[in-house]
């Protein structure tokens, strides 16, 4: 018997089936409804999906059903009051066509483009053996002038002991501990420190070094080099480059093979804001 549902008060459609039909009896062409003689199909419900964000993608199928069936209803309804195509449609349709065609060409070449093989070639190319970044071990006496960093500078190098020194007139709040900074990376310290660190030897000091702080007195205690990141923490990113790669290296060779011919240069760019495609 058929079943009869509105979504909107007056506009009835009918839907073809009295109980559930098996998910392996359904095909592309199983009509799940039809709207003033238009059938709607389980393809054109798949078509739908496919388009949808991904964070739709995992609604459960019941939710997904529903809420498709019914936008391919609402928009089957609301078009059918136009009876003369508009004169931009066959432009929007070829549009439409070249991007639905060249996304399945993108998404083939990306997925060929991942291999165990080459994301291990990635990875090593991307982080060869010690290629870590750089850490650094540094303590810091903090100072106002640059006199008093200078007084400072000529009792260390009579041998005072940096941490001491740091304890008693370092205004900066690792004073207490010594001026000790603990372990930092490139990037997490103000450019001119940062600069005179990468500079150093373990075991030596150096200033005084102005920034917008003060006047600093820099003792760098020591410098590591970080192990690579881990080949399935970073595999993500690895896959996104060769994909991006593959698709790229298409593209360019598709060019050179290609004859592409631009205009001249005679359209005036303002087109786009003086032609309206909807104006008829």
């Amino acid at each position: 018997m058929v079943k009869s549902h509105s979504i909107f008060r007056g506009m009835a459609f009918a839907l073809l089936f009295s109980s559930p039909l098996a998910a392996e009896e359904a095909n592309l062409d199983t009509v799940v409804a039809t709207v003033g003689g238009t059938e709607l199909t389980i393809g054109h419900m798949l078509d739908v999906k496919r388009q949808l964000p991904e964070q739709y993608q995992t609604l459960e199928s019941s939710v997904l059903f529903n809420g498709i069936i019914d936008q391919l209803i609402q928009q089957e309804l609301l078009s059918g009051i136009i009876t003369d195509d508009p004169s931009w449609l066959g432009t929007a349709m070829e549009n439409q066509r070249r991007n639905i065609l060249s996304s399945v060409v993108i998404n083939a070449l990306r997925a060929a483009a991942i291999t165990e093989d080459a994301l291990q070639t990635a990875y090593a190319s991307k982080f060869p053996e010690g290629s870590g970044e750089q850490e650094y071990k540094a303590s810091h006496i903090l100072v106002e002038t640059e006199q008093e960093a200078r007084d400072l500078l000529v009792m260390l190098d009579d041998g005072a002991d940096f941490g001491g020194l740091a304890t008693e007139h370092s205004t900066g709040p690792s004073g207490p501990h010594g001026g000790d900074l603990g372990w930092f990376g490139k990037g997490q310290m103000v450019t001119p420190f940062e600069n005179a660190v990468m500079g150093m030897d373990a075991g030596t000091y150096t200033g005084p070094v102005q920034t917008q702080f003060g006047y600093h007195l820099i003792f760098l205690n020591d410098r590591r080099v970080t192990a690579p990141p881990p080949f399935e923490d970073v595999r993500g990113e690895l896959e996104v480059e060769i994909q991006n790669a593959a698709v790229e290296g298409h593209l360019r060779g598709l060019i050179a093979n290609t004859d592409v011919v631009m205009s001249d240069g005679t359209i005036d760019p303002s087109v786009l804001s003086t032609l309206d495609l909807m104006a008829n």
